[in-house]
């Protein structure tokens, strides 16, 4: 087989990154565009010794999770590559792919996983989107059209665009009218400001050439209370380009709360400048989770769906089985927002965290919600546990741990340290089952620990990613569950 065969295949499972699994004469196939049951005609992309990578060409026969999406660039657009399928399904695979990983990538077998806490809001339910500005990529559909039919959108040029990337494609932008991950208001945004710098005659950053002076409009929304920020990313600082660019914005959307410039010349797409000025408001936003109010600034970490947040670190709570003695170490703490959602249930919350203004974040963030039984520790999690531990000594040995970690998860010294701690209960939360797994592998090594249940909540609909938090309780050598 070779790139460019096609062949009829059913689609037999979900898979990793949005794909689906088939097989072709035996060969293992991901196939991008199926959902499990459709039968499709595929055509190869790429083949490898032992799978193949294929796209959808045309289905046969409809799965009955098979829907059609609402989003009109679904296909070209590298956001929502679960739009496809239903929601009720999308949960039953999001569970699944917890379930893999557990057992073959932590080797262990009864565990009891629930059905995922899913989002009652599977539309406009982030609070946050970043979106680019780049040259232009043509969508399928506008290639397909006749001469003379471009139909793009306002201000739309072939060097001049303001979206989103389209699927693997980093270095274009799928020019953007609308948007149903965050809300009608970001859309309006969005558009505005396309309009404003065609008008206005900025360019757009180009990553190739590093010319250009826009380059991403990031959107920030308080569901709760309402507020919106608009941070607007630059290579340069232009005081007066950036002046008539809020003077336009705050006349076309006025319920714009803040608007800041982000200025970077970095060659890397990250969206975070090296200085701030603020052109409009406070600077910030605030949001609610649970009884606390948070500060947000353009760059601080907040999760992104604000009411599967509050449910997520709900299940912490409930998982922690938390009395009012207890001492809670909460590593990996970020801005504090598990930190101080426990606090109100223990004697004292102890959080570490390495990057310096998240420690600031969290520590500004219990005085102003009144918190007083929370202390924030600067420092990587590795070194304070390994070699500057000089804090355990002024600290109480923790009853429950709760980690938070990135999505590679944590180094193998690090849950060496926290099994070393002994605490009643260790609290996994993890954006990643695969490294998830293979941690819970390493803390439930020699028995000191077994898994009660792991519950994934839904953070992200329409896309692959889920949110799983295990349960971790200490035992005794007659209950060991050890990894096989």
């Amino acid at each position: 087989m070779k790139r460019g065969d096609e062949a009829t295949v059913k689609i037999e499972a979900a898979a990793i990154d949005g794909k689906s699994v088939a097989r072709v004469k035996g060969l293992v196939v991901f196939v991008r565009g199926g959902v499990p049951g459709d039968e499709a005609k595929i055509r190869l992309l790429q083949t490898k010794k032992r799978y193949a990578e294929a796209e959808v060409i045309d289905i046969v026969a409809p799965s009955p999770e098979r829907i059609t999406p609402r989003c009109r660039y679904f296909g070209e657009c590298g956001g929502c590559v679960w739009q496809h399928i239903d929601y009720a399904a999308q949960l039953v695979f999001k569970r699944r792919a917890v379930v893999d990983a557990i057992e073959r990538i932590g080797g262990f077998s009864g565990i009891t996983v629930n059905p995922p806490i899913g989002s009652d809001d599977v539309y406009y339910y982030r609070n946050k989107m970043e979106f680019s500005f780049g040259p232009r990529w043509r969508s399928r559909e506008e290639m397909e059209r006749p001469a003379g039919g471009d139909g793009s959108a306002p201000g739309a040029t072939q060097s001049f665009a303001l979206g989103l990337h389209p699927q693997g494609r980093f270095d274009k932008v799928l020019d953007l009218e609308e948007c149903w991950l965050q809300s009608a208001m970001s859309a309006r945004l969005v558009n505005a400001v396309r309009s404003a710098a065609h008008d206005l005659g900025l360019e757009a950053y180009d990553t190739d050439q590093r010319t250009g002076y826009l380059r991403n409009v990031v959107v920030r929304e308080g569901k709760r209370t309402g507020e919106v920020m608009v941070n607007i990313v630059t290579k340069d600082d232009n005081p007066r380009s950036m002046t008539a660019l809020k003077d336009r914005l705050l006349a076309e959307c006025p319920g714009i709360t803040t608007i800041v410039n982000n200025i970077t010349a970095r060659m890397s797409q990250v969206a975070v400048g090296e200085t701030e000025k603020v052109y409009h408001g406070p600077g910030f936003i605030t949001e609610r989770i649970g009884s606390r109010t948070y500060r947000i600034s353009a760059n601080s970490f907040f999760q992104t769906n604000t009411l599967q947040a509050e449910r997520l670190y709900e299940t912490v709570r409930r998982m922690a089985g938390l009395t009012s003695a207890d001492v809670v170490f909460d590593l990996y703490a970020g801005t504090g927002t598990i930190a101080l959602h426990l606090a109100a249930d223990v004697k004292r919350v102890v959080g570490v965290e390495a990057f310096e203004p998240a420690v600031r974040d969290a520590e500004r963030n219990a005085r102003e919600n009144g918190v007083g039984n929370c202390t924030f520790i600067l420092g990587d999690l590795r070194e304070r546990l390994t070699k500057d531990r000089s804090w355990l000594e002024h600290n109480p040995a923790p009853d429950v741990v709760v980690v938070d970690p990135p999505r590679a998860g944590m180094h193998g010294k690090v849950t060496e340290q926290i099994r070393a701690l002994g605490a009643r209960r260790i609290v996994y939360v993890s954006c990643n089952p695969a490294t998830q797994a293979r941690d819970l592998g390493l803390l439930c090594t020699g028995g000191a620990y077994c898994i009660d249940e792991v519950q994934p909540v839904d953070m992200f609909p329409h896309t692959y990613h889920v949110e799983s938090v295990a349960c971790l309780s200490r035992v005794s050598a007659g209950q060991r569950q050890n990894p096989e």
